[in-house]
C-alpha cells in the first residue's frame, strides 16, 4: 500500500523538478535576451525623472519615469513609430485627464466619464489597441491621483519629457534590428523541416494520422510568417535612422527575399502534407517508391537546416559557406524529383512528386538561384 502511494508521489516530485529546471533554463535566456532593454528603461525613467525635476523644478514628476518606461517596454519590434505611440498615447492621456479634471473635478463618476471619453478618443484618434489603452490608463491616474504642487498640468509637461526621452534612445540607441527577424526565421525554418521530417516518417511508417499533423503543423506557421514580415519592417526602420546599424540593410534585404520563397514554399508543403495522406490511405506507392520520397524529404529537410544557417549566422562568410551548401543540397534533390527516378508507378503517386517540384522551386529561390535556374535544375516530366 505504501509503494503504491509513494509512486504518485514520486512523479510529482519528478515532474516539479522538471518544470523548475525548464523555468529556471527558459528564465535565464529571457533574462539575458532582456538585458539591454531593462538599461534601456531603467536609464530613461531615471533620466526622464531626473530631467523633469532638476531642470523643470517639478515635484514628484512620476509621469515622466511611466511615460518613458512604459514607451521603452518590452516591445516586440521597438521602432521610432511604436516609442512614438505609446509617449503620445500617455501624454495625450494626461492632458485629456488634466482638462476634464479642471471643468469636472476630482473624483470616482469623474474618473468614469473621463475614462469613458479618453477610449473613445483614441478610437477616433488611431486603431491601435496600444494607443487606446496608454490613452485611457495615463487620464484615469490623473483622475484617481493627488494633484502636483505645481498645477495639474505639470504632470502633461512630464510626460512629453518622458516620452521625448524614449525618442531620443529609441534613434540614439536602437536595438540591433537583426536580432528578432533571425529568432523568428530559425523557428520558422525549424518548423518548416519539421513538418517535412514528420511527412518522411509518416510514409516510411505508411502512417496517415502523422501525415496530418505534419499538415496541421504547417498551417500554424503562417502566423509567424506574418510575424516575421512585422520584423523585418520595423527593423528596416530602424537601419534608416541608425547610422551604427545601416550597414546591415543588406544583409536584412536578403533575410526578406528569402522570407517571401520560404512562405511559398510552405505553402506547397502544406499542398504535399495533405496530398500525402491520400496516397497513404489508398496505399498508391510501393514501398520502394515511399522510401525513395520519403528520403527525399528528409534530404530536403537537411537542406533547409543548412538554408537557416546561411540567413541567421553572425559572419558573413559563414552565411555564404551555408548557403551554398543549402545550394547544392537542393540542386542534387532536385534533380531526382522525378516520378521514374523515385520508382513511382501509379497516376496518384505521380502527382504527389509533381506536387513536391514548385516547393523545391521555391527553396532553390531562397538560396539565391533565379527561377528559370531553378526550373531548369528539375528533371523534364
Amino acid at each position: 500500500m505504501g509503494i503504491t502511494r509513494a509512486a504518485p508521489v514520486g512523479r510529482a516530485v519528478a515532474a516539479a523538478r522538471d518544470y523548475g529546471r525548464d523555468l529556471a533554463s527558459s528564465g535565464l535566456v529571457r533574462v539575458r535576451r532582456s538585458l539591454f532593454p531593462a538599461i534601456a528603461m531603467t536609464v530613461g525613467a531615471v533620466l526622464a525623472y531626473f530631467i523633469a525635476e532638476d531642470v523643470l523644478g517639478h515635484s514628484g514628476p512620476i509621469f515622466a519615469a511611466t511615460s518613458a518606461l512604459i514607451s521603452l517596454g518590452f516591445g516586440r519590434d521597438l521602432t521610432v513609430r511604436k516609442v512614438l505611440e505609446v509617449a503620445i498615447g500617455c501624454t495625450l492621456g494626461i492632458a485629456v485627464g488634466d482638462l476634464l479634471m479642471h471643468f469636472l473635478g476630482a473624483g470616482l463618476w469623474q474618473a468614469g466619464i473621463i475614462l469613458f471619453v479618453s477610449i473613445l478618443l483614441a478610437r477616433f484618434l488611431d486603431r491601435g489597441v496600444i494607443f487606446a489603452t496608454q490613452l485611457g490608463l495615463q487620464s484615469v491616474l490623473v483622475v484617481l491621483l493627488p494633484a502636483p504642487a505645481g498645477g495639474p498640468f505639470t504632470r502633461s509637461l512630464d510626460a512629453v519629457v518622458g516620452g521625448l526621452i524614449a525618442l531620443t534612445m529609441t534613434a540614439l540607441l536602437p536595438r540591433d534590428p537583426r536580432v528578432q527577424p533571425r529568432r523568428d526565421l530559425q523557428e520558422l525554418v525549424g518548423m518548416f523541416s519539421t513538418m517535412l521530417r514528420e511527412c518522411s516518417a509518416a510514409l516510411a511508417d505508411a502512417d496517415s494520422t502523422r501525415a496530418w499533423h505534419a499538415l496541421v503543423r504547417g498551417r500554424s506557421s503562417q502566423s509567424l510568417v506574418d510575424a516575421i514580415r512585422g520584423s523585418l519592417k520595423a527593423s528596416s526602420e530602424v537601419t534608416r535612422i541608425a547610422p551604427a546599424y545601416r550597414r546591415h540593410r543588406a544583409e536584412l534585404e536578403e533575410i526578406e527575399r528569402a522570407v517571401e520563397f520560404l512562405d511559398l514554399g510552405l505553402r506547397n508543403g502544406r499542398v504535399v502534407a495533405r496530398r500525402l495522406t491520400s496516397v497513404i490511405n489508398n496505399a498508391a506507392l510501393t514501398q520502394t517508391a515511399a522510401d525513395s520520397i520519403a528520403d527525399l524529404l528528409a534530404e530536403t529537410a537537411d537542406a533547409l537546416d543548412h538554408v537557416a544557417l546561411g540567413l541567421v549566422a553572425e559572419r558573413r562568410e559563414e552565411r555564404r559557406a551555408q548557403m551554398r551548401t543549402a545550394r547544392l543540397e537542393l540542386a542534387d534533390i532536385a534533380a531526382r524529383a522525378h516520378p521514374r527516378q523515385l520508382h513511382v508507378e501509379r497516376l496518384e503517386g505521380e502527382a504527389l512528386v509533381i506536387l513536391l517540384r514548385p516547393m523545391l522551386v521555391d527553396l532553390l529561390e531562397a538560396t539565391g538561384h533565379a527561377h528559370d535556374e531553378a526550373v531548369a535544375l528539375l528533371p523534364r516530366l
